[in-house]
């Protein structure tokens, strides 16, 4: 009798630590490994500015919870670029004006990093000082207009991130 009960408990003792170690094991398959960051499209394709772009934002959202509000204006060699930018130059100075609620990212990227410094500095320049405090702007572009975007940004008291696409 003994040595029955021994043997069932040994047994018992046996599938728990085999259930263990599967739990365990699936614990582990169950966390994926980040992937590692894409690079900035060479050219001027839409698609993948896009693709590149929703790699970067999220990888930048820091403690911000909200679904980040994305502007992109694309290559100064799209045939309606010009009215692309001034539709884009009117919606930013617009939501700018406003304000953004604190836990809330803005972020803006472009293959025209220039014009796209250009359309933020003066959509900030509507802004009311600390209108962004505790929100982030990340602006995604060339290191050249990190600088004067920064300058700009700054007195909205936003949680300013520059990203360079490279």
């Amino acid at each position: 009798m003994k040595s029955t009960n021994r043997l069932l408990l040994a047994a018992c003792l046996g599938m728990s630590i085999v259930s263990l170690a599967a739990c365990k094991k699936e614990e582990a398959t169950a966390q994926p490994a980040e992937a590692a960051a894409m690079t900035a499209p060479t050219g001027t394709d839409d698609a993948a500015w896009k693709k590149y772009l929703s790699d970067v934002v999220p990888r930048n959202m820091g403690t911000i919870a909200n679904a980040p509000i994305m502007y992109y204006l694309p290559a100064e060699t799209d045939a309606d670029f010009q009215g692309k930018y001034d539709r884009l130059a009117e919606q930013v100075g617009n939501a700018v004006q406003r304000g953004v609620t604190s836990g809330n990212m803005v972020a803006f990227g472009s293959p025209a990093s220039a014009k796209m410094g250009d359309l933020i500095v003066a959509s900030f320049a509507k802004a009311a000082p600390g209108s962004f405090k505790g929100a982030r702007v990340l602006f995604v572009g060339a290191a050249a207009d990190n600088d004067r975007i920064k300058a700009a940004i700054e007195p909205t008291n936003a949680d300013y991130v520059f990203v360079e696409a490279k």
